[in-house]
């Protein structure tokens, strides 16, 4: 018997769940994600778990991890400070694909050298240029990306920039050939700044988490989520956390799949922070080919086709100040619900309502709260910022009493940024729990907050809402009109014929919105989502019913729901993939990329077959340090010739080689 635990660290909710023989759920539980310690969350719903089953810790077989906190981190803009090292490409390059905007404002070293298509040196690499960089901007950076032109196909110049920046500063580095073996240098460069960015927030949760579970007695090895749904070593994880961008998504669509058996299906997962939507396909994920995009970059990482919105429980609540209508907008940043917040700080936050209730004006920042997040990297803040986050200390406080510039609000938003504070403010858990669709927290700080937010006057002059009631109402339509046109847009990109119009603009398309609403007049208009809507995520029983109905689809809430991406941690499989290219650089001449630098061969089939044996040696090692018993191994070779005087003559040709297997397990 084979018991396996997953656990899921998601923005709010930290998810276990214990499977027997991958067959049945036998337990799981919920505990409230605590991001100053993230051990702490884990920690409670593993305890909950084995309490629960009556399991002994010693007899788990095997740990798997999936977390949000990648994708959320990039939702939200946050991350650690970071500096890009550029070789051999031209100033203006860093405006492409997003790359300045990537960096926010952090440290870029645009340096001489790089490689030519054909993977010979281009110029020499500017050490000098390099060393005096790291002497002037290597204080305070927690990772360092580096890209070089052509690095896949020659990455020489990548790893000595590595070697170099490991003996000066001692940080993490990551080169942009090891995430991705495909050309563009730009988005290669992305990929690598965002990996860098996250480097330091994945190792503290694997390293946490790894920690907690040893604590209780839980000697079995640990796997991490991928964003394609594969499972990974902890170890590997922690090299390439960019990889897990959508690891929690992606597991809940494994863990989808696994409650339902569906075939073809919309999969929408709600959390605190996002709204998650894929594609089920002939019973498998779709798969992104252009990569992975999340918080508005595209980045060169294979994970499953998804949508990601900031859409969800704890996801800010706007009021709409243009126009007379008033009405409120969700998102994408996620606050701390009033209601989860008073639980933590009775006094202090019921003390600052009653306050601001009994005030005759109504305060631009009333209902909401400023917490600092204990043990954040304050390296690099500026004077200002330095000075707010002092000023807020410990204790959760109002914010308009830490806000006394305007300035202060721009400071507030980069210690927002960097993860060092948090803030709370009204949110749809809030009004769930107004509304008594919720009991978990505190109802009656939720009420006066959404009191003091309903007071605002929309463009008219008029109240917000009556009452408390009446905005939460408010709050939870908008949710659900958001989470319906989410799934629309998800809906018409996978359309297999295609439109005309991008997806954003037909989902709100007065047609289509006629249509769903089945309109009746001169004309008959019917519209609706044609395959099942799973939902998923521990509030779809109280959200997504009405989405079902607003569609006009058939809205499936399976058990367990609330802890799918727990579940889907623990039923994938370990897949790895390694890509190469072999070039032709001249006549009779076929060169294979490798690690190691390119290596030239007389025929064609020998450098292709040199080139196997390189990728099928990696994937499966890989595969073995991720501890996946029974390797299957594919080779898939997409081979580009071009007709040249009644001759075929070779291009190129890439290789992709998987190596995949159960992750291996101990059976009691």
């Amino acid at each position: 018997m084979a018991l396996l635990l997953g656990v899921d660290t998601g923005g709010t909710y930290t998810d276990a769940v214990l499977i027997r023989d991958e067959t049945e759920v036998i337990a799981s539980a919920k505990s409230l994600t605590t991001r100053d310690d993230l051990a702490i969350g884990v920690g409670g719903a593993v305890r909950a778990v084995l309490a629960q089953s009556g399991v002994a810790p010693e007899a788990v077989s095997m740990a798997a991890l999936s977390t949000t906190l990648a994708t959320n981190a990039l939702v939200e803009g946050q991350g650690g400070r970071v500096a890009l090292i550029y070789i051999g490409f031209a100033e203006a390059d860093l405006d492409r694909h997003g790359l300045r905007e990537a960096l926010k404002g952090d440290p870029a070293l645009v340096l001489a050298g790089g490689h030519t298509h054909a993977g010979s040196e281009a110029a020499p690499l500017d050490v000098v240029a390099l060393e005096a960089f790291l002497r002037r901007e290597g204080t305070g950076v927690t990772g360092f990306a580096v890209a070089g032109v052509f690095a896949t196909r020659n990455p020489a110049h990548e790893l000595e920039a590595a070697r170099i920046i490991q003996e000066m500063t001692g940080a993490p580095v990551t080169c942009s050939h090891q995430l991705s073996a495909r050309l563009n240098g730009p988005k290669r460069a992305v990929t690598a700044v965002l990996n860098a960015r996250l480097i330091g927030m994945i190792d503290r949760l694997i390293g946490r988490a790894q920690d907690k579970l040893h604590d209780l007695g839980i000697r079995a090895p640990m796997m991490v989520v991928r964003g394609d749904g594969a499972l990974m070593s902890a170890e590997q994880a922690r090299e390439r956390p960019i990889e897990t961008i959508l690891s929690g998504p992606a597991a809940s669509i494994v863990g989808a799949r696994w409650l339902t058996g569906a075939q073809n299906a919309l999969v929408s997962d709600i959390g605190g922070t996002t709204t998650d939507v894929a594609l089920i396909r002939d019973g498998r994920p779709a798969i992104d080919p252009a990569g992975a995009q999340v918080g508005g970059f595209r980045t060169m990482v294979e994970a499953v086709a998804m949508r990601t919105t900031g859409l969800g429980g704890d996801s800010q609540v706007h009021m709409n100040a243009s126009g007379l209508a008033g009405g409120v907008t969700l998102g994408p940043r996620r606050l701390v619900p009033v209601a989860l917040i008073a639980t933590e700080a009775p006094e202090q936050v019921h003390a600052a309502l009653d306050g601001q209730l009994h005030a005759s004006t109504v305060g631009e920042h009333d209902g909401r709260f400023v917490r600092a997040v204990p043990g954040g990297a304050v390296a690099g803040l500026g004077e200002r910022e330095a000075a707010l986050l002092a000023r807020i200390g410990t204790d959760v406080q109002p914010l308009g009493q830490v806000l006394r510039t305007r300035i202060d609000q721009a400071a507030l938003a980069r210690l927002v940024d960097r993860g060092l504070v948090q803030m709370a403010g009204v949110t749809p858990s809030d009004a769930s729990h107004v509304l008594g669709r919720l009991e978990s927290w505190d109802r009656e700080a939720a009420v006066k907050a959404l009191t003091l937010f309903a007071r605002r006057r929309a463009g008219s002059g008029h109240r917000l809402a009556r009452d408390a009631e009446e905005l939460a109402r408010m709050i939870i339509d908008q949710l659900t009109e958001q989470t319906a046109l989410t799934l629309l847009e998800s809906a018409i990109a996978e359309e297999a014929e295609g439109f005309d119009l991008p997806a954003e603009q037909l989902a709100r398309h007065v047609l289509l919105q006629k249509g769903l609403s089945g309109h009746r007049g001169l004309l008959a208009l019917d519209a609706s989502v044609n395959v099942d809507v799973v939902g998923l995520g521990a509030s779809a029983p109280s959200y997504y019913p009405a989405v079902g109905e607003r569609l006009r689809a058939r809205m499936i809430l399976p058990e367990h729901a609330g802890v799918a991406n727990a579940i889907g941690a623990v039923v994938g499989r370990v897949s790895m993939r390694r890509t190469g290219t072999v070039t032709a650089p001249s006549e009779g001449k076929f060169r294979v990329h490798l690690e190691s630098g390119p290596k030239d061969f007389m025929e064609r089939d020998a450098a292709l077959a040199a080139l196997e044996n390189a990728l099928s040696e990696e994937a499966r090692g890989a595969a073995e340090a991720a501890g996946a018993d029974d390797i299957q191994v594919h080779v898939a070779r997409d081979v580009k010739t071009a007709q040249l005087e009644a001759r075929e003559v070779f291009v190129e040709a890439t290789l992709t080689v998987e190596a995949s297997g159960r992750p291996r397990v101990a059976r009691g």
